[in-house]
Formats: structure tokens, sequence, C-alpha cells
């Protein structure tokens, strides 16, 4: 890591830690700016990574897409350029230097904005990749993303300028290495824009049974182009993207509810409670109820520390 950046990063870690102030994830006053902090190194979180921008400034993370694992640190970033299922760990934190992260999220409108405004060509026709990806940082992104965080302190400006420092924040991505995986998310008739749809459709449908003939419509694909591109993108095949979905959603669910573990299995789209049970204890490490039992327990330890 260079000097520049190293001095940018800690300039950016003070911003953080005074708008965190305690452990946890925070929102902001500038929409689709979120931070986090924690003071410890943490076990694994199921979530789903919506379209976004992932910075570390203290501490360390590693995020498992399928089988394929992403590290990251205050070295380079992780963009996530379509909705993915992820499974994430915080691998280095201490209350002494607690973990920091920035967060930013965005839509492919604002993708192809900034690709029609600075008259970039992202080719529709190109061979997708990874919709996931980490990348050396340097100073004119960190530059850009400290403006952004100062707004915080002079909240008038943040309607006006917000928009354009996220602009130049997401040109900057749009510019490094894997500037094209992220401009094909937005590219009408991309590989990538037609799997989008396909998630999309999913996410919203994930406790109905689908036809592989329908995603492919959905796609303008074959079956099989819509296999290997859709595994392409995401790391994983349609039935896997659905089955982590309705998981966690049942996990969600479960621990936000006093319900049977078979009646959430149904909501889920599940035929078999003894499927969900298996195929749960297989992603989670234990049966429905005592993950949720440990879960809770974990949740009382932090909030009586």
């Amino acid at each position: 890591m260079s000097e520049q950046v190293y001095k940018r990063q800690k300039e950016l870690a003070k911003l953080i830690e005074r708008y965190s102030g305690q452990d946890g994830n925070h929102t902001t006053a500038v929409p689709s700016l979120f931070f986090t902090r924690l003071s410890n190194a943490v076990g694994p979180s199921h979530g789903v990574y919506n379209p976004s921008l992932c910075i570390i400034v203290q501490g360390m993370k590693e995020v498992l897409l399928a089988q394929e694992r992403f590290t990251y640190s205050p070295a380079n970033y992780l963009v996530a350029s379509v909705d993915l299922p992820v499974t994430a760990q915080v691998i280095e934190a201490s209350p002494a230097v607690p973990y920091l992260a920035f967060k930013l999220e965005f839509t492919p409108n604002q993708i192809l904005e900034i690709l029609g405004n600075a008259e970039i060509q992202a080719d529709s026709k190109k061979t997708e990749k990874r919709a996931m990806f980490v990348s050396p940082i340097d100073s004119s992104m960190l530059d850009a993303v400290i403006r952004l965080v100062r707004l915080l302190d002079s909240p008038t400006d943040i309607p006006v300028l917000a928009p354009l420092f996220k602009q130049e924040i997401l040109y900057r991505v749009l510019q490094g290495p894997y500037g094209g995986t992220l401009g094909q998310m937005a590219v009408e008739g991309s590989y990538t824009y037609r799997i989008r749809d396909v998630i999309e459709h999913i996410m919203h449908n994930y406790d109905q049974s689908f036809r592989i003939e329908h995603l492919a419509d959905i796609a303008s694909m074959s079956v099989s182009s819509l296999h290997r591109h859709f595994k392409e993108v995401t790391a994983m095949s349609p039935i896997q993207f659905q089955k982590q979905i309705r998981l966690q959603e049942a996990r969600r669910l479960l621990l936000a509810e006093s319900t049977d573990a078979a009646d959430i299995a149904f909501r889920v789209g599940y035929e078999s409670p003894s499927q969900f049970s298996r195929e749960y204890s297989r992603m989670f490490g234990l049966p429905p109820r005592e993950d949720i039992k440990r879960l809770r327990e974990k949740n009382n330890q932090r909030a009586n520390a």
C-alpha cells in the first residue's frame, strides 16, 4: 500500500469512527451510504449483497460466493454488481483496532448514466464475468470517497453534492481493471444484464417453484446457455441460488417469529419439512431449532455485554 493510500485510509477511518461510535451497521444521512464497525472478529453471517462498493479501512473480511472465496482489506475494494447470496466473515478486528468499513449501494441506471456521460463503451456481446470482484484501491478513489463522507459534516450540501461524488466514485471503478464487468450489468442485451433479470425474478418469487424453460425465456437464452451464463455470473446454478435465498429468508423468519420450523419451510417454498431441515443444517451447521437457539443466545450476550 502506498503512503498516499495509507494516509487517506487513516483519514477515512477517523471519519467512519466518528459517525459510527459503536459496533454495528449504521445508516447515514447520505442515501445508500452505510458504515460498519466491529470490535471483534465474528463468525460467518449469511445475507444478500446488493449491487454495492465495499471498502475496508481497518481489518479484513472474507466473502464466500458459493465455493469461491474473496478476501479484502484496506489495500483493495470489493464490488458486487448484481444481487448475490453470500456468506461473509470479519477475520481481523480488535477493540484497539476495530473493523471499519464503508458500503455504497448503486443501481444499474446510475452506472448507465456514467457510461453515457463519460462516453465509455461497454460491449454488450463481451463474455460475462463473475459479478463479484476485488480490485486494488488507489488514492484517487479514496479522495472521492472522503469527499462524500465529509458531507456528513454539512448536511445541507448532501442533496446537491452527494450524487456528484457518488458518480465520481463509480466512475473510478468503471475506469479500473474490472470496469467492464461492472458496466455489463447496466448495458441492455449483455449477458450479465439478462442474467440480472433472471436473478430479480428468482428474488421476487423465491417461494415458488420454477421451470428452467421459463427462466431461459426471461433471459432470451436457450436452457443450456442460461445455465452456463448464470453460473459464470453468480458461481451457482439457478436452483442453488434459489435455495440460498429460501434458507436465508427461513432463518430470518425463524429468528423474528416464534413459529414452527415446518410452517416456515412451507412458507419459503419447501414441500418437505425433512428436506428443509437437512438443507438448513447443511448451510448453517445446525438444525433450525438449535441454530435459532444459538443465535438468540449470542444476541443476548451482545446486548448484555
